[in-house]
């Protein structure tokens, strides 16, 4: 059919093969463009034309790529290719992630040590040469896509100035007062034996008892023994899905409007929400019982009950948290496991803090005899003690979400330490009021955005381990005052830019400190804080320390495009740290696509056998098969992958390949075609079209 075509137009017959043999010809291609610097020419080209800047959320440089990956790079590269083609000039700078503890995991594994077992210096060192060996073996298989790129100079954020450009943010946030160490529990990982922030939490189902425990009323008030009642047999009934944290209870929480009745069984009354008096029955297989007298919350506060354990008050207080969904209604109140313990807590002045499990999630001393046990056997110890003391109404397996740590996929567990926070809740107006500047695509990003950062209170950015960038904050000699001030800020800046963050451990105060800083009370000796920042504040500065330092862009960006998990990770963390630096959003768009899904829609993992490496389906395919699958789909929604879709999509691209082939070969010699006299103008109308048809 093309012979007779052509011979019909008098044009010589153009051979062309009907495979693109993509496996081969590819690097062939990506070779030429390499040897060629296409993307340098290509940049030098648009040089003068209006920007635009699509900054790189920088993926973390640990393990081979997936296709995850190959959906973000190929969805950018559409992008940065596309807007260099129509009038702009779009550098594209890719960038890396590479502190953070699966680094250091693995750094420490590689060498066959365990932690602390090297100086903090070698370690780094380690840590250093495996997050580089990563990024090389990352870049080449992001390049085998056919993603164009500054790959020769890309942000790394272990990079001396990335780091020092990082220490002027925190002392901005310090300066205007949104930094602070305190006694909080956060998320802990004991496994990992560090602090965790919120985006580095995921929830997954856990199984195990909720158990229900009586504590004795010591102080009534005198309510209960005005109606003749006898004290030694009425109970507060606490609920709890995690036994372990009982010996750190100091305190029984109500909801202050609810209605609480005295629940009659044999010779004990147990007090309990009147609402949920019949499940709590089911639960404890009573049958026979009877509901006495209603009071409010509000009533019952300041009575005192005997913790089970152990010889101290649980006295009642009473908070707004309380929920009437599961348990009792009598919250169990543990101020060093829990967030909204602690806060409540902090409105008595007679209850303090106990923190009975330590880095590890053993049992210290202060929990008496279950000291040494970890948080299985804990749970195991302490529900056989609480019922050997009678203390135990009922128990019952559940299955429920509980957070686990996005690394090591074991469960967290709360635990109150010191740790340096940024406190959101200090600019969340005006983070609020950036969010709505910007425009979110898809449009429900803004007030996915939105919740998580109203919801927000405290940013927990310290963690407890080596490879990282150190919390810029000396501390005095004398009185342990932290120091935070322009001129410290501006020396440890210098001195990272310089020399980086390794010198902060091979490095005395005295030798970049200078001599005039003193603290308030006169001291001008200090000593370092050693605790690391948390990696979403790495690559949340991002958008200074790239796009403010590298000449070929410009702040801020016009578009960050990243998957939809980033709502909590990177485009938070980007826009708080921004909010308070600059003033406002670092972007003025944001885009996000959707999981990598298997045929069936199912999440893909190696354990499941569903996982599909890129570097197989390229050398197979081809890259360009690879770039067709994202082309042709909704990438907001997930994305469905598998060997029989590849399959259609190779042949559909066949088709595509050799009608372009066909058509450009009658473009060729002897057709009289010249692009630059006779292509049609793109702005041409269609009647113009129809008028030289």
């Amino acid at each position: 059919m093309a012979q007779d075509y052509n011979a019909t137009l008098n044009l010589p017959v153009t051979e062309f093969p009907m495979r693109g043999n993509l496996p081969k010809r590819e690097p062939e291609t990506l070779e030429k463009w390499e040897s060629e610097r296409l993307y340098y020419k290509m940049i030098e080209k648009n040089k003068g034309k209006p920007t635009f800047i699509l900054h790189d959320g920088p993926p973390y440089a640990n393990g081979e790529i997936h296709l995850g990956h190959a959906l973000n790079k190929s969805l950018k590269d559409f992008i940065v290719k596309y807007k260099n083609m129509t009038g702009f000039c779009a550098p594209y700078v890719p960038g890396w992630d590479t502190h953070g503890l699966p680094i250091e995991l693995k750094a420490m594994k590689a060498i066959g040590i365990k932690d602390g077992a090297i100086p903090p210096t070698e370690l780094r060192k380690h840590c250093r040469e495996y997050a580089m060996t990563q990024v090389a073996n990352q870049m080449k298989g992001f390049k085998r896509m056919g993603s164009l790129g500054d790959y020769e100079y890309p942000y790394l954020t272990l990079r001396p100035a990335y780091e020092a450009r990082q220490v002027e943010v925190f002392g901005s946030m310090a300066k205007k007062g949104y930094m602070y160490k305190g006694l909080k529990p956060v998320y802990w990982c004991p496994d990992c034996n560090t602090a965790l922030a919120e985006a580095e939490i995921e929830y997954s189902n856990d199984p195990c008892y909720s158990i229900y425990v009586k504590f004795n009323v010591t102080d009534d008030k005198g309510i209960f023994s005005n109606l003749g009642l006898d004290l030694s047999k009425i109970y507060f009934v606490i609920w709890t899905t995690t036994t372990w944290t009982i010996p750190g209870n100091l305190a029984i929480c109500l909801g202050p409007e609810y209605n609480y009745t005295l629940v009659h069984v044999g010779d004990e009354y147990y007090v309990m929400a009147e609402e949920l008096v019949k499940t709590t029955m089911e639960t404890a297989g009573i049958t026979e019982y009877t509901t006495e007298h209603i009071f409010t919350g509000a009533e019952l506060e300041g009575m005192k009950t005997k913790h089970p354990l152990y010889d101290r008050p649980s006295p009642i207080i009473v908070g707004d948290h309380v929920t009437l969904e599961s348990g009792t209604g009598c919250v169990h109140t543990a101020p060093g496991y829990g967030v909204e313990d602690f806060e409540v807590c902090k409105n008595y002045d007679d209850i303090g803090i106990i923190v009975c499990v330590d880095a590890k999630g053993k049992q210290t001393a202060e929990a008496g005899e279950f000291a040494g046990l970890d948080t299985d056997e804990a749970n195991k110890a302490i529900a056989a003690k609480l019922t050997e003391l009678g203390a135990m109404l009922a128990t019952q397996k559940i299955v429920h979400q509980y957070p686990h740590c996005w690394r090591c996929n074991s469960p967290i567990i709360y635990r109150a330490t010191e740790q340096w926070f940024c406190s959101v809740n200090g600019f969340k107006d005006e983070a609020i009021k950036a969010i709505e500047s910007v425009q979110w695509i898809p449009e429900w990003g803004e007030d996915r955005i939105k919740g998580m950062v109203r919801d927000r209170s405290d940013w927990c950015i310290s963690r407890q381990r080596t490879w990282g960038v150190p919390i810029p904050v000396i501390y005095c000699k004398d009185c342990g005052k932290p120091i935070v001030t322009d001129e410290t800020i501006s020396a440890i800046a210098d001195l990272f830019r310089k020399e980086g963050s390794d010198a902060w451990w091979t490095k005395e105060v005295s030798e970049f400190i200078p001599a005039s800083v003193k603290c308030e009370c006169g001291c001008g000796e200090f000593t370092k804080e050693y605790d690391i920042m948390d990696v979403w504040f790495d690559s949340g500065v991002s958008h200074t320390s790239v796009m403010d330092d590298f000449d070929s862009l410009t702040w801020p960006a016009d578009l960050y495009l990243e998957g939809a998990d980033q709502y909590r990770g990177w485009f938070q963390s980007s826009l708080l740290t921004s909010v308070v630096y600059k003033g406002t959003a670092p972007y003025k768009a944001v885009c996000t696509h959707g999981w990598v899904v298997d045929g069936e829609g199912k999440t893909m993992h190696k354990s499941l056998g569903n996982g599909i490496d890129p570097s197989e389906i390229t050398d197979q395919y081809g890259a360009d098969i690879l770039r067709l699958w994202v082309a042709s789909s909704d990438y907001h929604s997930d994305i469905r992958i598998s060997k029989p879709i590849l399959s259609q999509l190779s042949d559909a691209y066949k088709k595509i390949r050799n009608t372009a082939r066909f058509i450009l070969g009658n473009l060729g010699n002897g057709a009289g075609f010249d692009p630059t006299r006779t292509a049609f103008p793109t702005t041409s109308s269609q009647s113009s079209i129809n008028g030289h048809s």
